[in-house]
């Protein structure tokens, strides 16, 4: 292949910073990042088919011939960051490559920007206020949404999922009590024995323009505080570097929790606080979200792999049941999406109702686990008689 000048010109880039063959899409971002000779990985890399090594890895054979005396790079400004640099006390000049942050976030892999658009999950079923959130995502428009419910009932998959749909990528933060703002905004890292500034997600995102999912906020300590100018759309001051980022067109943040910000009570949610009011006001608006209703959560099953309807139809009788008993204050346990769903894998997997709904129910205390067992067994007229022999057969009485 005869290269053109500017093509000598990033291949000297990458030989400049120490790279060989095979290289990762992050690896050429960054250099991209600093030489500014292509804002992204060139297509004549990324999509020439016999360069590809496997996802988000390329090969570059011209490493080993590029010519020293090719024409130095020209600067080329950046588009939608807007940023101001200042001078570092004490940082150390980078030499090294930096690491794609990004692609370190709980849920993404790879080094390749498309592996943060999240893989279409063929089981979903869309309910509640996925096309809400389809709306406000399209929109481009910058508009935080607080979304709350009960543990298990697709949350984070709707967000997930729209970001699917859309092609949007989506930056996951599980947050803990531990999170802070090195976690979130960025710090210095040890590379290669270089002390080397990493961008954290929330800035990656900002640069992006992509979706930043904020998963299990209520969980945060009063680190979080560091996202109110985040929130606010202005962009944020990165001190450390002095370094301003304001947000890129389409950026926007969800926030995910079992709350409302005001802590648990019961202790169902053991670690959730009382949330800063400042920060929750920061969010427009707060998305409710229950679990899906029977004809909905039947749907998810059966594209779960339950291709039994009476089965189906049984299970979400029975957890529907288990739901109004605890909104009433008759039973201190409730029976999630998410756990019908394990219930139906876990019978496609053993081909025994029993079993499922025993190996299902053993989070449960030992009394509880029978009471919801022996409910089951009567909404469904099939189930198979138990061996008193087995140790789920031993308890009390169901209270229903």
């Amino acid at each position: 292949m005869t290269m053109k000048n500017r093509q000598l010109q990033f291949v000297e880039a990458l030989k400049s910073a120490g790279l060989t063959s095979p290289l990762t899409f992050a690896e050429m971002q960054e250099v991209c990042d600093s030489s500014g000779i292509y804002k992204m990985p060139p297509s004549w890399i990324t999509h020439d088919s016999n360069r590809k090594v496997s996802r988000g890895l390329y090969a570059i054979d011209e490493l080993s011939t590029a010519s020293s005396d090719a024409v130095a790079p020209a600067p080329v400004a950046e588009e939608n960051v807007d940023i101001q640099t200042g001078p570092i006390q004490g940082a150390v000049e980078q030499s090294v490559p930096e690491i794609n942050t990004a692609s370190l976030v709980m849920g993404m892999t790879g080094g390749d920007r498309d592996s943060l658009v999240p893989q279409k999950f063929n089981g979903y079923v869309t309910w509640g206020h996925f096309n809400n959130v389809v709306k406000i995502v399209k929109s481009r428009r910058f508009y935080p949404i607080f979304i709350t419910g009960l543990s298990g009932n697709g949350k984070t998959l709707m967000v997930e999922q729209v970001c699917a749909k859309l092609k949007r990528e989506c930056y996951r933060v599980n947050i803990t009590a531990q999170t802070d703002e090195d976690d979130l905004l960025g710090g210095f890292r040890l590379i290669n024995g270089n002390t080397v500034w990493q961008d954290g997600p929330v800035v990656s995102a900002m640069k992006s323009g992509g979706v930043l999912l904020l998963d299990e906020v209520d969980l945060a300590s009063r680190n979080i505080m560091c996202l109110q100018p985040v929130l606010e759309g202005k962009g944020v001051f990165l001190k450390k570097i002095g370094v301003w980022v304001t947000p890129a067109d389409g950026f926007q943040v969800f926030a995910t929790a079992n709350t409302k910000g005001k802590g648990s009570d019961d202790g169902r949610f053991v670690g959730t606080g009382v949330m800063n009011e400042a920060f929750l006001d920061r969010f427009p608006i707060t998305m409710e979200q229950p679990y899906a209703t029977k004809a909905t959560e039947k749907k998810i099953l059966v594209k779960a792999g339950c291709d039994d309807a009476d089965y189906a139809d049984n299970l979400t009788k029975w957890a529907e049941i288990i739901r109004k008993t605890f909104a009433e204050g008759g039973i201190d346990e409730v029976v999630s999406t998410r756990r019908l769903v394990n219930i139906v894998e876990a019978f496609n997997i053993f081909g025994d109702k029993r079993t499922a709904l025993d190996m299902c129910m053993s989070r449960f205390d030992e009394l509880t686990k029978k009471s919801l067992i022996d409910l089951y067994e009567k909404v469904d007229a099939d189930m198979p008689v138990e061996d008193e022999t087995t140790p789920s057969a031993q308890g009390n009485e169901c209270p229903f």
